[in-house]
């Protein structure tokens, strides 16, 4: 499946709507307001749009996602390491782990998981 790009403030307001749905869009509309302070309007033009792009569905105004964080999250990672990274994940692994220190807990794990891809 291929997901629709989201930006960075359409992914706030998925991150209210995956946490409430499905929900009224008027409900919704107080929700963005109140977190991201968007007018209703902001919110009904993002719902628009998102809607268009295939990322949520409004019908009779209950809003609800087509997609879900874990996609758009797998979709984003991809896209950066592709652009970033020319697709190469130790290359990627190198580079954070060149940012962050990696506890021995993390090493665990993420030698865990490189035995699990083995098999």
């Amino acid at each position: 499946m291929n997901i629709p790009k989201i930006f960075n403030s359409e992914y706030r307001f998925c991150l209210i709507l995956w946490e409430h749905e499905p929900i009224n869009s008027t409900r919704l509309a107080a929700l963005c307001k109140e977190q991201l302070g968007w007018s209703r309007p902001t919110t009904y033009t993002v719902i628009r749009r998102l809607s268009e792009r295939g990322v949520l569905k409004n019908e009779n105004t209950i809003v609800s996602t087509l997609v879900t964080k874990e996609q758009v999250q797998q979709a984003e990672m991809e896209e950066m390491m592709e652009k970033t990274f020319e697709g190469s994940v130790p290359a990627f692994i190198a580079a954070f782990a060149n940012s962050k220190r990696l506890t021995p807990s993390d090493v665990a794990q993420l030698e865990e998981l490189i035995e699990q891809y083995k098999g």
